[in-house]
């Protein structure tokens, strides 16, 4: 019989399906935050008589406390155990959303909305640092491709259901769903998420400060290498969110149904993709992987806006994005594989640090797409070609794929990934 040198490895199968359910609603959390509520705007400014730029920092407002909140619960995580930092978080994310929901004007929501961010921060960086409690090796690649399915899926379609919500609710109403939301994560987090973290763990020799786990982690050079490329991935991403309803409906003349079809078609591109890459990560090194799908993906955005130039059929442009988001299914699960297998002692402090540089350099991406307009898909494919074309360099020269090595059955590291 083989020896157990992981505790997940212990769990049934049926354990496991709870698990990846749970721990993906929690991770569902922060990108439904943030992106539920987007079709609702021009509702949002009218009512509350604000201008749409400070509309749109009240998403801005939202991804700095969703950053900052990571930043903080993700060390804490590493020093009293995941869930008293998960539960409370999530409370905190209900109470903000009910905040935000009866809020009676901008300065308020503006508030309520940092404090949502800093809630729903505890149920990613939680949910990632417990995956990496329980599983190492092969187990660790299935469990985090099944939640980077949701990481990448959820920003995603998390703006077509607020716009079928609004359909019976006002913008108010999807606060009030979003506290539903968390309320019922709440629950299932402290009924079916048992504490990974024993106490004899959270005292690791030379990780046993913030400082030091800090210092750990920023010291890898693959880790920092990974966690930029996983921020600018995002920003391809965010490029293509923010700008794509305007270009689909505006540009090419889809309906608000066309535009969802096409919506659900990219998704499905990305979620097929991203269970693919477990099966991929038996047989190479998740960075290999990468020195695939990534310039995939930069083409894929050139793509875009080279068609727009040509002013190609629509059908092209929308091949191209269906490349950029499968290939973004790819390589989300090779990315989080890279960064967290190697810092399992301190891996609330890392899931920390790779959350907080995806959503924050994701920030800064999208509005820098809005300023160049809408009118055409240039500015989008632009934006997502661009920040691929910097992942890759960062890829080559930081990471450097072809040191790595496959992940084994038994072996939680990736050989040429040291400091």
């Amino acid at each position: 019989m083989t020896a157990l040198t992981h505790p997940g490895d212990a769990l049934s199968r049926r354990a496991r399906v709870l698990y990846v359910v749970v721990l993906g609603a929690l991770v569902g959390l922060g990108p439904f935050t943030i992106d539920l509520y987007l079709p609702a705007f021009p509702v949002v400014a009218e009512e509350l008589r604000a201008s749409e730029a400070t509309i749109q920092l009240t998403l801005t407002a939202t991804m700095i406390g969703f950053g900052l909140g990571q930043l903080v619960i993700g060390p804490w995580s590493d020093t009293v155990g995941r869930r008293l930092p998960l539960i409370l978080a999530t409370v905190l994310h209900v109470g903000a959303s009910l905040g935000v929901a009866f809020s009676p004007d901008i300065t308020w929501v503006l508030v309520f909305r940092v404090l949502q961010g800093v809630g729903a921060a505890g149920g990613g960086v939680v949910a990632m640092a417990t995956v990496r409690d329980l599983f190492g090796g092969q187990p660790l690649v299935r469990m985090l491709s099944r939640l980077a399915l949701v990481t990448g899926l959820a920003p995603v379609v998390a703006p077509v259901i607020g716009s079928q919500l609004l359909a019976v609710l006002d913008w108010r109403g999807l606060f009030i769903a979003l506290a539903g939301y968390g309320i019922v994560v709440t629950v299932l987090a402290a009924v079916f998420v048992t504490e990974t973290l024993p106490p004899e763990r959270r005292r690791v020799k030379g990780h046993s400060t913030t400082a030091q786990r800090y210092r750990a982690v920023l010291s890898d050079r693959v880790f920092v290498g990974v966690a930029l490329i996983a921020g600018l991935v995002f920003s391809g991403l965010f490029a293509y969110l923010s700008a794509s309803s305007f270009v689909f409906q505006e540009v090419y003349g889809l309906d608000a149904q066309q535009f969802g079809i096409l919506f659900a078609a990219n998704s499905i591109g990305l979620a097929v993709s991203s269970q693919v890459a477990s099966r991929l990560m038996r047989r190479f090194a998740p960075p290999k992987i990468l020195a695939v799908s990534l310039p995939l993906m930069a083409l894929a955005g050139y793509g875009a806006a080279v068609a727009a130039v040509l002013d190609a059929p629509l059908g092209v442009v929308v091949a191209c994005t269906f490349v950029f988001l499968s290939c973004a299914g790819l390589s989300f699960p090779c990315i989080q594989v890279t960064a967290l297998a190697p810092h399992g002692a301190e891996a609330g402090t890392a899931a920390a640090l790779l959350g907080a540089i995806n959503f924050g350099l994701a920030s800064v991406s999208a509005p820098i797409v809005g300023l160049f307009g809408t009118e055409s898909a240039i500015p989008m494919g632009l934006g997502m070609g661009i920040a691929l074309s910097i992942a890759i360099v960062l890829l080559w020269v930081v990471v450097r794929p072809l040191r790595s090595t496959r992940i084994g059955d038994d072996d939680a590291g990736i050989a040429g990934g040291g400091h």
